[in-house]
């Protein structure tokens, strides 16, 4: 009988099972490669003494980081990269805009969970205004993404907010916009940057002057037949 696996990691809400992007990516790979996870929902993380979630619990060791996370379940047999091949799974690392065209078989992958863990919490939660969420809502191919995964692989663990919940799920709401945040300033900051640093003149030639023997030859050439 295989270990039980209890994903620790933080809360849903908005249509989402959660509102963090790391545990979604999780959540995502492990619904793509059938791995039977308990998930165990912490409150205000980011106030204990660990919040380094998502964190996998298993019979034997606890693990933490995505990617590390990932690598216990490939491990364990659960790969949802298993139908791609080398240059595919090579691929998925480097050309998401090519995401179509690269993974044959249309199947989900790790850059797939990845992408959706990122994008979803940022598609899916109101925040009061974001230039990143409304650039992202004019992009119909990637929300289209979201709500495909969100139909096919989280039907059934979706549920409304109880009153008690609603607590944690405005905290959640308040770190997700303070990262928002930071990350649009860093995009304004970087773009102001680039428009005022200084830009350099053009270089202007030398101009040649000529002694006045060269002239008299020069005029002499071009009299020439």
């Amino acid at each position: 009988m295989a270990a039980p696996l209890e994903l620790s990691c933080w809360g849903g809400g908005w249509g989402l099972p959660s509102v963090h992007s790391e545990s979604l990516v999780v959540m995502a790979y492990a619904k793509f490669s059938g791995a039977p996870l308990k998930v165990n929902v912490i409150d205000n993380t980011w106030r204990g003494s660990r919040g380094d979630v998502p964190i996998l619990t298993t019979e034997d060791d606890m693990v933490s980081q995505p990617a590390k996370i990932l690598n216990f379940l490939r491990k364990q047999k659960y790969n949802a990269d298993y139908e791609l091949s080398a240059k595919q799974g090579a691929d998925t690392l480097a050309y998401i805009a090519l995401l179509e065209e690269k993974l044959l078989p249309a199947v989900p992958s790790t850059l797939d969970a990845y992408v959706f863990g990122f994008l979803a919490p940022l598609y899916k939660v109101r925040f009061p205004k974001v230039q990143l969420q409304e650039h992202l809502k004019q992009l119909s191919n990637l929300c289209r993404f979201c709500d495909d995964i969100l139909s096919s692989y989280f039907r059934l663990s979706l549920g409304g907010i109880s009153p008690a919940g609603q607590e944690t799920v405005d905290a959640n709401l308040q770190k997700l916009t303070q990262l928002v945040n930071k990350e649009s300033n860093l995009i304004e900051k970087m773009d102001d940057n680039l428009r005022q640093s200084p830009q350099l003149p053009p270089r202007k030639l030398p101009t040649l002057k000529l002694t006045p023997a060269e002239e008299e030859n020069n005029s002499f050439q071009r009299l020439s037949p």
